[in-house]
């Protein structure tokens, strides 16, 4: 308990302090007013820099956002987000743009998959969780298996050395369209996709699928999905072999298409990728912010196919968060498709360049392209 001294003093502290400091020490950070967010910093100069979802994550120095001093050791960024978005952001050095500075006004983080944790926050309508990835009692659950990825009719189209696959069999005894899921692991730990094709099957939203899980390469990941022959390979043959080896596959050569590819960033441009130049095999296709031009002088070839390869009948979904800087990218794709009259699915959502928002737009998409 405190002392009533130290009470006195704590209370006489507190009536010195900025308005917007007690704000954040009551509420958290950054402070929420509608659709206008602001993020506070309280110490002396020089303030740390902000980057986020909303910054494209860039810590050049030309898209650090810096902090305006309002006050005394007080210095704030405000800024106008939707009412349903959820964006993750961090604060650097003012010096050292590579080191990170926690916001001592806000607990909540996450880690970034890379190499650091990165605060959140949700707008005030923006959805907290993802109903089926908490699967209801009673719900039939399938099997993961994890394999190594080995051997020689494999090893050389690996770049990096070994990985391994987890492989899902829905709770079915008849033969089912395989998804290949790129970055694997993150799909299933972050994205929790196992509980929610679990729950859409369960529920007839989807029809039965197995999953394939596939680690990515840490060191040679953008090789591997940058539009690869070599990865198309891997998928459209070995991948799919050793799946056939463990669960009963419906055979594409019977049934064109009817398995699909489905990843996120670099992952989406490879499912594109895949389900344009392979329509036989991959004809169903999900790419949650696909990275189809990193370089906007420089798009990725997948371009070429979608303007001039013959037009494939996919069952497509697109999306894209309207706060990242794929965004432009993903609108072109979406004007390119849509100028050869395919019929596919686009969506943008309230968010960034994050799995939070790739986990909530994952039941759609499985719906879209896999629904009963």
């Amino acid at each position: 308990m405190t002392a009533p001294f130290d009470f006195l003093k704590e209370c006489d502290a507190m009536t010195h302090l900025h308005p917007l400091i007690i704000r954040a020490q009551h509420e958290g950070c950054p402070l929420i007013d509608g659709d206008q967010v602001t993020f506070v910093w309280h110490g002396p100069a020089p303030a740390p820099r902000l980057i986020g979802d909303f910054s494209d994550w860039a810590d050049d120095g030309q898209h650090l956002i810096e902090l305006e001093q309002v006050s005394d050791q007080v210095w704030t960024h405000t800024q106008t987000f939707d009412r349903d978005a959820y964006l993750e952001y961090a604060y650097v050095d003012a010096h050292d743009h590579e080191q990170r500075v926690a916001d001592p006004f806000n607990a909540r983080t996450i880690w970034n998959g890379v190499n650091a944790d990165n605060h959140f926050f949700h707008m005030p309508n923006a959805p907290h969780e993802v109903p089926e990835a908490r699967r209801p009692r009673g719900t039939a659950r399938g099997k993961v298996t994890r394999l190594p990825l080995a051997g020689q009719q494999v090893s050389w189209l690996l770049v990096g050395g070994q990985r391994y696959v987890r492989l899902y069999q829905p709770p079915v005894a008849e033969p089912v369209p395989l998804l290949i899921v790129l970055d694997g692991s993150d799909f299933y730990k972050r994205a929790s996709i196992v509980p929610i094709v679990d729950t859409l099957i369960a529920s007839k939203r989807i029809r039965p699928i197995a999953l394939a899980l596939v680690d990515n390469s840490p060191a040679g990941r953008f090789i591997e999905y940058s539009a690869s022959e070599s990865t198309l390979l891997l998928l459209g043959g070995e991948i799919i072999r050793i799946a056939a080896e463990h669960i009963p596959l419906i055979d594409a050569r019977s049934t064109p298409g009817v398995h699909g590819v489905a990843g996120a960033s670099l992952g989406g441009l490879m499912a594109l990728y895949a389900g344009l130049r392979v329509p036989s095999i991959f004809g169903h296709v999900i790419s949650h912010s696909g990275a189809f031009s990193v370089i906007p002088e420089q798009p990725f070839v997948v371009f070429d196919l979608a303007k001039y390869a013959p037009l494939p009948a996919l069952k497509l979904w697109l999306d894209c968060g309207k706060y990242e800087g794929l965004l432009q990218a993903n609108r072109q794709m979406k004007a390119v498709l849509q100028a050869r009259g395919m019929n596919f699915t686009y969506h943008e959502y309230s968010g960034g360049h994050n799995y939070t928002c790739w986990r909530m737009m994952l039941p759609r998409a499985l719906e879209t392209v896999y629904g009963t």
